[in-house]
């Protein structure tokens, strides 16, 4: 609880918690993140799960992962930014704590799904197997979850 009290109090958390734009830029970017994350996992973990199979998997999975890792990418330090303008309430949320384990395991399907079934994708016709199936589902849900769980911690 040092380390988080230190960022809270520290220049960088001051600036976040006390500038006229850097929250705000910060959420509105963690926003954007969000989108371009469950845009991209979400359309292709859709299709994966059964809908609109006459979509070619392979070439869904080409166009919309880097989409999802850019929002990935944004939510990084725009979520870090916010987390240090008030760090130690968040560090006591359950809601927040549920939120980055959930982000833990969401990340650790999207990497053992690539290492299953990455070099496969291009394979499947109209069908998914049921493993690959399973594994979008979870996805989905996962980062559905995250992001309610985030809008949520603002009013716990």
């Amino acid at each position: 609880m040092e380390a988080i009290a230190a960022l809270q109090a520290s220049a960088f958390g001051a600036w976040a918690r006390g500038s006229a734009y850097a929250y705000p830029l910060a959420n509105l970017i963690h926003l954007l993140g969000l989108l371009l994350l469950v845009g991209g996992v979400g359309v292709l973990d859709i299709r994966l799960a059964g809908l609109w199979r006459n979509l070619p998997v392979a070439a869904l999975s080409r166009a919309l992962t880097p989409l999802a890792i850019a929002g990935l990418v944004l939510m990084l330090p725009s979520g870090f930014t916010m987390f240090a303008a008030d760090a130690k309430t968040l560090a006591a949320s359950p809601l927040f704590l549920w939120k980055l384990a959930l982000i833990g395991l969401a990340v650790i399907n999207a990497v053992a799904f690539r290492l299953a079934w990455g070099k496969r994708l291009d394979r499947w016709g109209h069908a998914v197997p049921p493993g690959a199936r399973a594994m979008a589902i979870a996805s989905l849900s996962l980062w559905l979850v995250v992001g309610a769980l985030g809008r949520l911690i603002a009013y716990a």
